[in-house]
């Protein structure tokens, strides 16, 4: 029980870690704090604690004495400290000491203790309906599918009516032949954001991104206690935040405080892999270049894109609705409708996972893709660094899309029936539910052909496509009457003689420029394939 404005809740204070730029030794210090009912985080707060009181810092995923919260988004939040042991009061100078070195958000530990967000690689076996499903996903007969791939039709047909069980190499057999059904899953990047506790803006877009610094567009902030923002091409695609130089009133001296966070937005990954196919680096290597800097992930969404249409969204919401599927969370939402598409987001912050009609989303904002569906992982903090962690590990020598798959599988199944009340309350629910309901048919398809799949980057040129699509459907017909109507000679004076604002000559000078990095004259490799797609390098 907690009371937040004088209200009592029915919370548990859990610590989600420290959001100062680096802790120094300090009376007090800034920490976030999630709100605990029933096993899920329901809201966070971003609280100022006496560091005397809280005393030793507590372990990400622990609970925490607060007895009351008081304040405002626009004031800041305040907390109190229920008494406790006048021992642990003792340890404060020492433990403070020991924060020195920590970055903003903490150790790095999965909330509740947990060492793993995976079970132990378990692949969903494939049954008789994922082969029928393939072959109807193929268009092919029974005849025709084992002629392609060198089988017998009596292997095909055993394996449909369930007396034969289909193996490894059979599967790869099928996407050795069919290309396009090889590729048509994969995972890719599309939000990140890294926050260095010792940088600078300059020096992150020198030293990290090796961006030209003359790209970027300066201008005040004040967002997430931030003063400065440093914006590529003037665009929130891949822009960092900072602290602006202050001069010291007394002094008169400059002083810079440190501390700042790297955003790649979805599109702002895609520009950011056309600098490092230049610079010849992998997403793997950026990221091992950042906990260099002592960099640390504060958002990382991986994007599974279902080109195929494995998935239907209209299944996936009546699946939802229907109650025909588990989750770890116990939250879910649903978006959208059948014309405009479907969204829906199982948890909430550190960890989402979000279905949603790819397609339709970005028909909606007039542009095209061979996407259908997409299916994203939305890690914060700790369970983003949790990814790169098991990434790292040479121990398990895990792909970046086994991990993916891994975690998609742990957390979230669907099935082709109702899941009675009782199942969901047995003791290991998830192997209960898979042993008395059988799986849906395309999600337990996905999760199983997923690990085979490949991670992807697919660098895209900056460009004025936005501009240009905007003209070309809203200001192309006003043109043309003007033109009819005698009055093009002023719209021709007025074109030459507009001002561009500081954005738009940003956005100019990229446009114009061929290379966007430092490295680009050292490379004799030809960049003008802005489309093509490059299977990232998971081993170095």
């Amino acid at each position: 029980m907690i009371t937040i404005n004088n209200e009592p809740k029915a919370y548990t204070p859990i610590f989600l870690g420290t959001i100062q730029h680096g802790i120094r030794l300090s009376l007090e210090i800034l920490i976030m704090v999630g709100m605990k009912r029933h096993d899920e985080i329901i809201e966070t707060y971003n609280v100022t604690i006496s560091a005397i009181d809280l005393g030793q810092l507590p372990n990400i995923g622990n609970e925490i004495p607060i007895s009351e919260i008081i304040g405002s988004e626009l004031s800041g939040f305040k907390a109190k400290v229920r008494p406790f042991d006048v021992q642990l009061q003792h340890t404060v100078s020492t433990e403070l000491e020991q924060l020195v070195d920590l970055k903003n958000v903490g150790l790095y530990q999965l909330l509740k203790g947990q060492n793993e967000m995976t079970q132990t690689s378990k692949i969903p076996k494939l049954l008789s309906n994922h082969m029928i499903l393939i072959r109807q996903l193929l268009g092919k007969t029974q005849p025709e599918l084992a002629n392609a791939i060198g089988v017998s039709e009596k292997t095909i047909w055993g394996i449909e009516n369930g007396s034969q069980t289909i193996s490894d190499k059979f599967i790869d057999k099928i996407l050795t032949v069919y290309t396009d059904f090889a590729e048509s899953i994969e995972v890719q990047f599309d939000w990140v954001s890294l926050t260095f506790p010792d940088l600078t803006s300059k020096q992150v877009i020198n030293d990290i991104l090796k961006i030209q610094p003359d790209l970027f567009l300066e201008r005040p902030t004040s967002q997430n206690f931030y003063t400065r923002e440093m914006a590529f091409a003037g665009e929130k695609n891949i822009y960092i935040q900072d602290f602006a130089p202050i001069k010291n009133r007394e002094t008169q001296a400059i002083e810079q405080k440190y501390g700042t966070t790297l955003y790649l937005t979805g599109k702002g990954t895609r520009l950011f892999e056309k600098a490092l196919l230049e610079q010849n680096i992998t997403w793997r290597g950026f990221f091992e270049k950042a906990r260099q800097y002592r960099g640390h992930l504060t958002r990382l969404d991986i994007a599974i894109n279902d080109k195929w249409g494995l998935l239907d969204m209209n299944d996936l919401v009546k699946a939802v609705q229907e109650k025909r599927f588990w989750s770890k969370s116990k939250s879910y939402a649903v978006h959208g409708n059948v014309d405009d598409g479907w969204t829906v987001n199982f948890g909430k912050s550190p960890f989402v996972i979000r279905a949603y009609d790819k397609r339709k989303e970005q028909a909606s904002k007039g542009f095209d893709t061979d996407v259908q569906n997409r299916v994203e992982l939305e890690l914060h903090q700790d369970k983003a660094e949790y990814v790169i962690d098991e990434w790292f590990n040479h121990d398990n020598n895990k792909t970046l899309t086994e991990i993916t798959f891994d975690i998609l599988y742990t957390y979230l199944w669907f099935t082709d029936k109702p899941i009675e009340e009782k199942l969901l309350k047995a003791d290991k629910v998830r192997d209960t539910i898979e042993s008395s309901v059988d799986p849906m048919p395309a999600w337990s398809l996905l999760t199983a052909l997923g690990h085979k799949m490949k991670f992807i980057r697919q660098p895209k040129e900056q460009s004025i496509e936005r501009i240009e699509k905007w003209v070309l459907d809203s200001v192309v017909p006003s043109l043309a009457v003007l033109k009819k109507t005698g009055h093009w000679a002023e719209v021709m004076e007025a074109i030459n003689s507009a001002e561009l604002s500081s954005e738009q000559q940003k956005l100019v000078k990229t446009t114009m420029i061929n290379a966007i990095t430092q490295a680009n004259q050292k490379l004799t490799i030809n960049f003008e394939r802005p489309k093509k797609k490059y299977i990232e390098t998971e081993v170095q």
